[in-house]
């Protein structure tokens, strides 16, 4: 069942990819989708926190080199298809071995390689609702992920129970 947040701001964004990094393991996907200007580089930008990439390492959109690799408690792979003309095939463009490996795969515009991506994953719909807000769909694509999903639904800051002065806060959507 997705789950949906509506994200205020960048730094909202960030703090949801950084609690849903925590809680990624070594071998998990992560699907990104969503127009340009979304969010989803900047999602990806929490999601490297959470998996402890160094503050230093600024991860950024590797449109022009397809991956990135990060080190933080476990490899980050982070790719961008955009550039891609059109569908592809994952081993069509080496990404394979990148998959259900060492590390955390981010695919950014993964709707580009929907026929040949893994039915195990987490997928991410960044949508605008105004020129700051967002909507945040995270539709969890078998098991492993759904048990994500509920763990982070579980943290007290998913919950909003936990909130620093001058914190925003991440909205649950209406559903």
């Amino acid at each position: 069942m997705p789950v949906q947040v509506v994200s205020q701001n960048t730094v909202d964004t960030q703090r949801l990819g950084e609690q849903v990094g925590c809680l990624l393991k070594a071998g998990d996907i992560v699907c990104l989708y969503g127009e340009l200007g979304t969010g989803k580089t900047v999602l990806t930008q929490g999601i490297a926190r959470g998996l402890q990439v160094a503050p230093e390492r600024a991860v950024r959109s590797p449109s022009f080199v397809l991956m990135h690799r990060y080190q933080g408690r476990i490899p980050v792979y982070h790719a961008d298809l955009y550039r891609l003309d059109g569908p592809t095939d994952i081993a069509d463009i080496g990404l394979r071995e990148f998959l259900g490996g060492d590390g955390v795969a981010i695919i950014e515009w993964a709707d580009k390689l929907e026929a040949s991506l893994p039915g195990e994953r987490l997928d991410i719909t960044l949508a605008h609702q105004t020129e700051e807000t967002r909507l945040i769909t995270m539709t969890p694509q078998g098991m492993r992920y759904h048990q994500l999903l509920e763990q982070w639904q579980g943290q007290p800051t998913a919950r909003g129970e936990t909130h620093a002065p001058g914190d925003d806060e991440l909205e649950r959507a209406s559903a």
